[in-house]
């Protein structure tokens, strides 16, 4: 089996409510005009493997201190250069350990288990390896299967698995002299001996080179040589120096693998990698710069983009077998499945039963984003939760530091199965207005501007609203109805708008999603902000926020005048806009996270910052409303990477059991 490295990101194919804990936005920060200047091809790099492009507090405390503005999880924004994401994830798992102690969160648990056919006990489940010992469950194929667990009749829904990952005999390391300079790219690396299992430790120093900030200024990269074999696994690890460092791997062909930044003690790298095949791979050590820590080309040492933080570093590299430990565990289409570590383990991986991987949640604690009606455990080193697809064994890989480690596995049907009313509701509410921004950590109470106050920005005259409004209505209930195809839950909302039904506000089995106003009126600087993250749709009565000040924006990618030509459907473009934006933030209400905006795929959660035109539903052209424009829905598509999951996320399959089956 082939795992996401620990601590590290494999590289694949390109009642306490949640405000009370500060997650949905804490300290906003005043609002500012969005700066339209696009990403660097270096920024979007360090995306793509993970990073922040952001400038990053040190330490814990600063961090949870720091995460200001929307909450980028929740958020839709036109730009993530400014985010701090490290800091953002510090606040989560320290919310995540808030929720976790809330009598609402103890009342949502005996509500699920109340009505989950399953028996309400928890089934221990002790690893079977024996101690100290490594081997006899460390792939897909010969995973623990644990019977017991299961959300029929008869089964348990919980199961604590107690187990540890073994400290297994590992080499001596070797001294290395520090590399000379240059060896900042994969024709100059330093070799480091490292072939079958071996261990090397050696120092290093960031700027020293001819490219540090006394030479060409475009960032000074030390790269080192290290022979893999398929079987074992590299651990790499700067811990022991001030200098925030990243690490990233690379294979013979200078593909990106694998990469790392503060997965070691305080803002030092821990990059782990688990070699498929045999051969020569390419160990880098940077600076983080918030510019791209990245090489543009790594065959050229002067291809960095500048900016990088400068100093000494400790490095010690390892090839040794680790141990690690698969679980596998029975599910239905359907079932929602919650899991947290605690102990020595920090990461969590779901395999669906045809070895594809589901989820990878390494070392974030996004408990604190679900809604308090949800069941689904959290307040550990790591959680995730999950809508399973299909009928079948599903393998949960466990990872972590050496040493004890408890996890426990939770799972329910969806929340509309299991509230008796089973009419659910979505409101689009148009009319502006005094809305309480403080369910997305914004200021209060404030006053928003209606729909209609923007529809001469789009050009668009205002006796044209409730065609619109009604159009915009039509693309939401499509993309929520229309996934049911391929055998999944064909699922059945109602969607209505504020102008035929404003007495739905505030009642029961109503989510509710404010269309209308700007950043400088809620004081949220954000496109679309969701209360909730809620996987199996467990809180009804959530709400969502659409401004519209960006995208009627002159210019901009993040605006829909840009795609506006003389041959646009006006309309037929703006109801695909905003409805494909106000779907993208009840895709959160109902549990779907962000995925990758850059790859292939164009999915209806897509994260912000970049490629608007494909949220939007631009076609080849370059211009919205023609008859090229694609129809954007929910699909199967990669985990948006700086948010820090893996794998593949089924967006599709999330909103298709989020509502009772028609």
């Amino acid at each position: 089996m082939i795992r996401p490295a620990r601590r590290s990101r494999a590289i694949g194919p390109v009642g306490l409510t949640l405000t009370a804990l500060v997650v949905a936005g804490t300290a906003v920060a005043a609002p500012s005009a969005q700066d339209d200047a696009p990403l660097t091809s270096a920024q979007q790099q360090a995306l793509d493997a993970g990073f922040q492009v952001a400038p990053k507090s040190s330490g814990a405390k600063a961090r949870a201190a720091s995460s200001t503005g929307a909450n980028p999880f929740l958020a839709n924004l036109p730009d993530v250069a400014g985010v701090d994401f490290a800091a953002w994830k510090a606040t989560l798992t320290a919310a995540g350990e808030a929720r976790s102690a809330t009598t609402s969160y103890r009342e949502a648990r005996a509500q699920a288990n109340a009505v989950t056919p399953a028996a309400n006990t928890v089934v221990v489940h002790d690893e079977q390896e024996p101690a100290g010992t490594a081997g006899s469950n460390d792939s897909l194929a010969n995973a623990e299967r644990i019977s017991a667990f299961g959300t029929a009749k008869g089964k348990s829904n919980v199961v604590r698995i107690i187990g540890e990952q073994a400290q297994l005999p590992t080499p001596t390391p070797q001294a290395l002299e520090p590399a000379a300079e240059d060896n900042g790219s994969i024709p100059l690396a330093a070799d480091t001996g490292i072939s079958g299992v071996s261990a090397v430790t050696t120092t290093g120093q960031l700027g020293d080179g001819p490219h540090g900030s006394a030479g060409t200024g475009s960032n000074d990269f030390d790269v080192y040589a290290v022979d893999l074999t398929a079987g074992l696994s590299l651990v790499a690890d700067t811990s022991g120096q001030a200098t925030d460092t990243i690490l990233a791997l690379y294979d013979a062909a200078g593909e990106l693998v694998a990469a790392d930044d503060d997965g070691g003690a305080g803002l030092a790298s821990l990059l782990s990698y688990d070699a498929a095949t045999t051969g020569t791979h390419y160990l880098l050590v940077a600076g983080y710069s918030a510019a791209g820590p990245l090489p543009a080309d790594p065959a050229d040492s002067g291809s960095g983009a500048g900016g990088a933080d400068e100093g000494p570093y400790d490095l010690a590299i390892t090839q040794s077998q680790l141990d690690r430990d698969a679980y596998a565990v029975k599910l239905r289409p359907g079932d929602v499945v919650g899991g947290v570590a605690n102990g020595q383990a920090d990461e969590l991986t779901v395999y669906r039963p045809d070895g594809s991987q589901a989820v990878g949640a390494p070392g974030t604690d996004a408990s604190s984003l679900y809604a308090p009606e949800s069941p689904l455990p959290g307040g550990g080193n790591t959680t995730f939760g999950y809508v399973a697809e299909e009928a079948g064994w599903y393998v949960i890989d466990v990872a972590g530091l050496t040493g004890a480690y408890s996890v426990q596995i939770e799972g329910y049907r969806p929340g509309a199965q299991l509230d008796r009313n089973k009419n659910q509701t979505v409101l689009l509410d148009f009319e502006g207005g005094r809305v309480n921004t403080g369910l997305w950590g914004g200021p209060g109470v404030r006053e928003l501007s209606p729909f209609s106050a923007f529809l001469g920005k789009w050009g668009i005259t205002r006796d044209r609203e409730r065609a619109l409004i009604n159009r915009i209505t039509t693309v939401v209930r499509a993309n929520l109805e229309e996934v049911g195809d391929g055998g999944l839950n064909d699922p059945r909302v109602t969607v209505v708008n504020s102008r035929t039904h404003p007495e739905l506000r505030g009642k029961e089995n109503v989510s509710r999603v404010v269309v209308g106003g700007t950043i400088d009126q809620s004081g949220i600087s954000t496109i679309g902000i969701a209360q909730y993250i809620d996987p199996g749709n467990y809180g009804h009565e959530d709400t969502a926020l659409v401004l519209l000040d960006v995208l009627s924006d002159p210019t901009g990618p993040a605006s829909l005048n840009t795609y506006l030509t003389a041959a646009s459907d006006r309309e037929k473009f703006v109801a695909n806009g905003v409805g494909n934006v106000t779907a993208h933030e009840i895709g959160h209400m109902i549990g779907s996270y962000h995925t990758d905006n850059a790859s292939e795929t164009v999915n209806l959660m897509d994260s912000g910052g970049a490629n608007f035109q494909n949220l939007f539903g631009v076609g080849p052209d370059g211009i919205g409303g023609t008859a090229d424009d694609p129809n954007v829905r929910f699909v199967e598509d990669t985990y948006s990477p700086v948010e820090g999951f893996t794998g593949t996320e089924d967006t599709q399959n999330v909103t298709a059991w989020a509502y009772p089956p028609r």
